[in-house]
């Protein structure tokens, strides 16, 4: 065999094996799922309700000291949440000293503040949570809380005004 048959068979061995290779990671890159980069199973989400336990789910929170605490789930980007502001004034006002007020937003910290202070809404306490977390799968949402952590009443969407004088009778009662 000749040097010029021998370079020739080894280019043809090369190009085999560089085929080969190549179409080895052209499979395993589109055709075999990928089993290590694969994402979690998704925990499927527990709406909230009476008796669900937001203990450790909203940081920061001290539900013993609040005693009773009414959590304000909204959103700067839901017009609902925009409309209850002046309700939510007024939560404020009637409801008193006795219920502590906590808005939990998805949005900052600082941008959630200036919504509020925007809408003359004053909290006790802001904090940013993903809403889905604790149970929330709209906004607007308000949560009583005893002061266990535990839910004990829950309205959905907006609050109408025939049904705003029945949510401030469960707040002060």
């Amino acid at each position: 065999m000749n040097l010029s048959n021998k370079i020739d068979a080894t280019a043809n061995v090369v190009t085999i094996a560089a085929s080969v290779l190549l179409s080895a990671v052209l499979i395993k890159a589109y055709l075999a799922p990928d089993l290590g980069t694969r994402r979690p199973t998704a925990i499927p989400m527990v709406n909230a309700e009476a008796g669900t336990s937001l203990k450790d789910r909203i940081p920061g929170v001290d539900w013993k000291r609040n005693g009773k605490t009414l959590v304000l789930a909204i959103s700067t980007r839901c017009h609902f949440c925009t409309e209850s502001a002046p309700f939510y004034r007024r939560v404020q006002e009637e409801a008193g000293k006795g219920v502590k007020i906590v808005a939990v937003l998805p949005q900052s910290t600082s941008e959630s503040e200036e919504y509020l202070k925007g809408e003359g809404v004053r909290v006790d306490q802001v904090r940013q949570v993903e809403l889905g977390n604790i149970g929330v799968a709209g906004t607007p949402t308000m949560l009583l809380v005893n002061s266990g952590g535990v839910v004990t009443r829950l309205w959905s969407g907006k609050v109408q005004p025939e049904e705003e004088d029945t949510v401030l009778k469960a707040l002060k009662g």
